[in-house]
């Protein structure tokens, strides 16, 4: 961001390392006049928060600014990976949407920002007009800009409210990250489910599948 961006997006994303669970990119539309309320708000990256703090900011956000969110189930998000075969490509055109669906709801950003993820083409390559029009830049430790720590929070809460949900449709607690919690919960999912209702409530590409599927073909 510039002294001349009076108004600009940031992008974050949320559940990237979650085996379980969406992949959400959301994307938070901030101009000077709301950037240090959402810091005396107590708005920073929302990986230094409790998830009940990312749970009561995130309304406060979405009720200051104009906020967008791009959710990917794990069915499409299998399917995109698979025709993709690239993370930085899928959370390119994550990314891209959610630009682009902020910028039709009227933000009239003059940047969007993002942390550093691969190339800046993968995004730009993704964007529609409207996005194209705005300057796009990708920094390490982008969060510790007000608006991408915004989007850290709102990507953060709707991933959380998405879990949750998926929990109730598999009958168990799935677990946050990958550990042997989620491994152990992927091998009770197996056995409830089938191995084709794992796509339903996680990320395959993730080496978990491989060694809970062969796990479940030892006990078979």
């Amino acid at each position: 961001m510039t002294a001349t961006d009076a108004c600009w997006i940031g992008v974050d994303e949320s559940g990237k390392g979650d085996y379980f669970g969406p992949l959400v990119i959301a994307a938070v539309c901030v101009e000077t006049d709301t950037a240090e309320m959402l810091r005396r708000s107590g708005v920073r990256d929302s990986k230094t928060l409790s998830d009940r703090a990312v749970m009561e900011l995130a309304p406060d956000i979405s009720g200051l600014c104009r906020s967008t969110v791009v959710a990917i189930g794990p069915p499409k998000y299998n399917q995109l990976y698979a025709k993709l075969k690239n993370l930085n490509k899928l959370l390119g055109w994550g990314h891209a949407r959610a630009i682009e669906n902020l910028l039709d709801a009227g933000c009239p950003a003059t940047m969007a920002l993002s942390d550093q993820f691969g190339d800046t083409r993968f995004i730009s390559d993704a964007l529609l007009n409207k996005g194209k029009q705005i300057r796009l830049e990708q920094r390490h430790r982008a969060e510790d800009d007000v608006a991408v720590a915004a989007a850290s929070i709102v990507a953060r809460a709707e991933f959380l409210r998405r879990l949750e949900r998926l929990s109730t449709e598999a009958g168990l607690i799935l677990p946050k990250g990958a550990s042997n919690l989620v491994e152990a919960a992927a091998g009770r999912l197996v056995a409830a489910h089938g191995r084709d209702g794992l796509g339903n409530f996680a990320k395959l590409h993730f080496k978990t599948t491989a060694k809970i599927l062969a796990a479940a073909s030892q006990l078979s």
